[in-house]
């Protein structure tokens, strides 16, 4: 299993907490880190900006992604992750609290790979995360690295 792990993009650091205690929660040994806003995202996946390093960027496992986002939205993220060749087959989750139908199809129409609503339950909430973690860090097979 490889120990690429998560790029959570959140802006409220209440949510930022929960998630990463429910990922913690299941002792996955990956490393999670994460960006504030949509523009921050952008930088860390592609190398730009503040991670600037002149080095090849190994992608995570997969993007947790906010919608509701600062500087970018999380669907406009998405819209540029996949215009990409690099990150074009990278996983993204839509993890919001939205419960929009639109926000869901346009998730999904600009290529997200699963959305899933947060929760408002505590308990629940660290279980549905646990699960994504679970899932797409030691279940799922992700594309092969180009």
């Amino acid at each position: 299993m490889s120990k690429r792990g998560i790029l959570l993009v959140e802006d409220n650091p209440q949510d930022e907490m929960l998630i990463l205690r429910g990922l913690r929660k299941i002792n996955l040994a990956n490393q999670i880190d994460v960006a504030r806003d949509g523009q921050q995202a952008l930088d860390y996946l592609f190398g730009e900006g503040e991670f600037a390093t002149g080095a090849a960027v190994e992608l995570p496992t997969v993007v947790l992604l906010d919608i509701a986002l600062p500087r970018l939205s999380g669907l406009e993220v998405l819209t540029r992750l996949r215009a990409d060749p690099r990150t074009r087959l990278l996983p993204v989750v839509i993890l919001t609290s939205s419960d929009e139908e639109r926000d869901r199809i346009r998730s999904y129409e600009g290529g997200a790979n699963s959305f899933v609503r947060k929760p408002l339950d505590f308990a629940e909430f660290a279980e549905t995360v646990a699960n994504l973690g679970i899932y797409w860090l030691a279940t799922n097979e992700p594309p092969p690295e180009r």
